[in-house]
């Protein structure tokens, strides 16, 4: 018997089968179970994700002799077996991307307006509509609107901005979904069971994610790999040989390189891919995923117990992730997003690549604000790591100078120092004096520490900016340690009016300690 491939082996044949399509599935057991059949469908979405096979499991089920209680299809009948076999003179399936003529049209046309010999519907299911002439467009209006009652129409298409908005008002549309990457994994572990291949679950997770959303395209990747490597377990590495990808330790290496602005680490890595015989579109899809994972760990740590990939490599991209700024990385998938986009009609990628990769070591080569930012970040990194020094001038190290600590205060210190506050706020620069203001604060001697309530938060804010600078002003001018700090008035007592300011002072800050509210 010849070999079938696994997306036609393993297409669903019922309702239940169809994965991470549930919200149509369910719409349309509904509506045969309720005999609310529409006359005409519009299947809309990417490639792989179940059009034409949901198209083909509705026109069994509308035909079904024996359906079972949720409009699924029963799949023993005759009519069931003639549909899934192809031989059923109800159901039409027609290429509009060879089939797109008026002509072709007009004989579907002709075709409606015979009843069906057996079952209950005709279903047309025209797959790639958008192919359509706009004649062939213009000719088939008035049937879509009308058929008969025992005709079915569904339309199929990937690019539903090319459908005619007067084709797009007589339809019920039906948006199918990418696939998540866990439900084609989840899809592929249980067919490799059934057909006896053995797989680790990182290797079929790649696959799932090379498939981009498309149950049919993880299951011909896989397909691939399986047959190259016959008879053997399919490893994570193994997948990457197969699939031309690289790993995490080369992902890191371009993006150090990057970092550091090594252009020639950078057609290093570029070069050894190459001579690997990788692919370059899947390099840089692989290295825009990498930064994603960074940028979403340096935003939400908690998220990596998501990312797909070994516990090892996991460490690697969170040490990776702490040598950039958020703003840089988002740049960096900026630039490597537009080029993934170039390089599918370009001749010589590899070029396409190394520009891309230099723009990426070099942000002065732009002059929007994220690579502004890029080269901040980088400015502040060379700076910490004294890679930056004055041309000309040697470095000097500073002569260490003793510095003979002020005695710590004594209380009667402290309260000396409540007198000076206002002299020393004065004299301050900045936006502290403003934050000081007037009748806005009031300072008490609380446990041998000097503490000032400030009834805005706004002030007390500013000041707290400058508490240090502040504080060292009235260590100088007392001669002592004196404990200083700045507290939010959070009951809104107001100090100017206290019958009782130490009972007030006492309920302010919840003791029942003698307080100095001199």
């Amino acid at each position: 018997m010849a070999y079938m491939a696994l997306y036609r082996k393993f297409r669903p044949q019922n309702f239940s089968e169809v994965k991470g399509q549930d919200h149509i599935v369910t719409t349309l057991k509904n509506e045969i179970s309720a005999g609310r059949i529409g006359h005409a469908y519009l299947f809309t979405g990417t490639r792989g994700t179940g059009k034409t096979t949901v198209a083909k499991i509705f026109a069994r089920a509308v035909n079904c002799e024996h359906p079972l209680p949720d409009g699924s299809p029963c799949g023993e009948c005759d009519t069931c077996r003639a549909i899934a076999e192809g031989t059923s003179m109800n159901v039409m399936e027609i290429d509009a991307a060879s089939n797109n003529g008026v002509e072709n049209i007009r004989s579907i046309i002709e075709d409606v307006e015979y009843p069906p010999a057996a079952g209950k519907y005709k279903v047309y299911i025209i797959d790639e509509v958008h192919m359509l002439s706009a004649g062939a467009f213009n000719a088939f209006l008035k049937t879509l609107e009308e058929p008969p009652s025992y005709v079915i129409f569904i339309l199929a298409t990937t690019e539903l901005q090319k459908i005619p908005v007067t084709i797009l008002s007589r339809c019920q549309r039906y948006d199918f979904h990418r696939i998540s990457v866990e439900t084609i994994a989840a899809r592929l572990k249980e067919l490799t069971e059934k057909e006896g291949v053995s797989a680790s679950d990182d290797a079929l997770n790649y696959v799932a994610r090379a498939g981009d959303g498309s149950m049919r395209d993880a299951l011909s990747l896989l397909d691939q790999c399986i047959n190259f490597y016959l008879g053997e377990e399919l490893t994570y590495d193994k997948v990457l040989s197969v699939l031309g990808a690289v790993d995490t330790e080369v992902l890191s290496r371009i993006y150090n390189s990057v970092v550091e602005q090594d252009i020639k680490g950078v057609c290093g890595v570029v070069d050894a891919v190459m001579t690997e015989g990788r692919d370059l579109n899947s390099f840089v899809s692989d290295l825009i995923w990498y930064l994603r994972d960074m940028l979403l760990y340096k935003n939400a740590p908690e998220m990596a117990d998501t990312f797909d990939m070994t516990s090892e490599n996991k460490k690697k991209l969170i040490e990776d992730s702490a040598k950039v700024s958020p703003e840089t990385l988002i740049r960096y998938i900026r630039i490597l997003s537009d080029l993934e986009n170039q390089m599918r009609y370009a001749q010589d990628k590899r070029v396409l690549l190394e520009v891309s990769l230099i723009r990426l070591c070099h942000p002065e080569m732009d002059s929007d604000n994220d690579a502004l930012v890029n080269r901040i970040d980088e400015l502040e990194r060379k700076i910490d790591s004294g890679d930056i020094q004055v041309k000309g001038a040697p470095v000097q190290q500073a002569e260490p100078v003793e510095i003979t600590p002020l005695p710590l205060a004594v209380p009667e210190d402290v309260k000396e120092a409540k007198a000076v506050l206002d002299d020393v706020a004065k004299s301050m620069t900045g936006g502290f004096k403003a934050g000081w203001g007037d009748q806005r604060h009031q300072p008490f001697v609380e446990n041998d520490k000097l503490v000032v309530y400030f009834d805005s938060k706004r002030d007390l804010n500013i000041c707290n900016k400058e508490l240090d600078d502040f504080s060292g002003k009235v260590n100088q001018i007392i001669g002592k340690q004196v404990p200083l700090e700045f507290k939010f008035n959070e009951k809104n007592q107001t100090f100017q009016k206290m019958d009782d300011p130490e009972k007030d002072m006492q309920q302010l800050i919840g003791t029942d300690m003698p307080i100095d509210v001199e």
